[in-house]
């Protein structure tokens, strides 16, 4: 293979993945990842989940050891940004005014939460979440309980932490502007399970209801108002309305963007010799044909690994099956598929949302296309995500019957192999 510089924008998991995956398939050329944040790469679904509850330590974050940078010669350029790419030149100038030159360049740039401008946002108090000292901020506020807590975001982030303060006694208040939390996402009869998970633990909901002023006294905050002119008590308040791609390095290069930078399924640019992995990157599934950007840590892993061996001149494409977890309270839940494709349908239910054990298929045209299974018993039926992506995979028509038959094993509903 040719040798040649590899510049890495972004220090997340789809960087730290691409820079890992580069040295194992051989590459000796220089790599550099640049990356915003002080730390070294880590991973995120621990900050909302494990680590914010003080059950994963702080070494269990990062995506690998801090020395493994030093043992395989990849630069690391922390708490620096790319602020302009000159692809003329195969170069690329940063925050401190140095440039670096490249001959593949790998935009890892990620999202930023989204803001609200309400008046009294820049209370003490009141913060987004993201990055691992937000994480950290958080915990040391949430950890001795007795707090009341105003979550503004019935997402997947918000409802998990949601779960996080709650679990340290903590009263907690939810704002959502859906019927029903996750709604969107799983359907309302799924949301409904889940919200009433969250009442079970002494979570209140507000919805549909929005903030719309935060209220404090010594700089600190003490309470939202919301939409309809509803005082919640606060002493802490956490927005978690979802991200943006961080596309202005891209769009200042003049990439092709629709809702991130646009891909082909090898996740190359609009723009030769860049790619694009993980939170920013819009790509081209080749089992759905269409576009799709996911938020997920699976999305990151994957993309990272693809884009590395893309950028080597291999044969590589993001095909990998969306997939992604959540933790909250004693509900363990798995998802892996496409959304776009399960809106609207209705679940096929294996199991009992009583006993909180189940398995949700989402079925198109008689065919899987997303599956979500809940502390479903390993040892009884062992698999049900490998089971659900090979359903996905195969494309294959299954009864529903046969779906919420919880008698017949999970493997019975594979295709016989030709």
């Amino acid at each position: 293979m040719a040798v040649q510089d590899i510049v890495i924008a972004g220090g997340g998991l789809a960087g730290a993945t691409a820079a890992k995956t580069l040295r194992a398939e051989g590459f000796t050329g220089r790599v550099t990842i640049v990356g915003a944040e002080h730390h070294h790469p880590y991973l995120r679904p621990p900050l909302s989940k494990e680590y914010l509850l003080g059950t994963a330590a702080e070494d269990t974050v990062p995506v690998v050891p801090s020395g493994w940078y030093a043992e395989n010669d990849v630069g690391l350029r922390l708490g620096a940004r790319v602020t302009g790419i000159r692809s003329t030149e195969r170069t690329v100038q940063l925050d401190d005014g140095s440039s670096l030159p490249y001959g593949s360049l790998l935009l890892a740039t990620g999202a930023r939460p989204r803001t609200l401008r309400l008046p009294g946002s820049d209370l003490a108090g009141v913060s987004t979440f993201r990055t691992l000292d937000d994480s950290r901020r958080l915990r040391g506020h949430l950890a001795a309980g007795g707090k009341n807590v105003v979550m503004v975001g019935s997402g997947w982030i918000g409802m998990e932490l949601a779960a996080a303060a709650a679990t340290y006694g903590n009263h907690v208040t939810l704002l959502g502007l859906e019927d029903i939390p996750l709604a969107g996402a799983i359907g309302p009869d799924l949301g409904q399970f889940f919200r009433g998970l969250h009442e079970a633990n002494g979570v209140s909901f507000r919805l549909p209801a929005s903030a719309r002023e935060l209220s404090g006294e010594g700089g600190a905050v003490t309470g939202v108002i919301t939409d309809s002119g509803e005082r919640l008590r606060a002493d802490v308040v956490i927005i978690a309305v979802g991200v943006v791609p961080d596309t202005e390095l891209a769009e200042a290069a003049g990439l092709a963007l629709d809702n991130g930078i646009l891909t082909d399924a090898s996740l190359r640019t609009s723009e030769p010799g860049i790619y694009a992995a993980g939170d920013v990157a819009n790509a081209l599934h080749p089992f759905t044909g269409q576009h799709h950007r996911s938020e997920h840590w699976s999305n990151a892993l994957n993309g990272g690994k693809v884009a590395a061996k893309a950028m080597l001149g291999q044969d590589a494409t993001h095909s990998a099956i969306p997939y992604f977890y959540t933790d909250q309270f004693d509900v363990s839940m798995e998802y892996s598929g496409f959304p776009t494709l399960a809106a609207g349908a209705e679940p096929v239910i294996r199991g009992s949302l009583e006993d909180k054990e189940f398995i949700a298929f989402w079925l198109q045209d008689s065919r899987v296309v997303a599956g979500m299974s809940v502390n479903w018993p390993r040892k009884v039926q062992p698999g049900a995500q490998k089971t659900i992506k090979a359903l996905i995979s195969a494309r294959t028509p299954v009864s529903t019957e046969r779906l919420a038959d919880h008698g017949a094993g999970l493997d019975q509903l594979l295709p016989d192999p030709a």
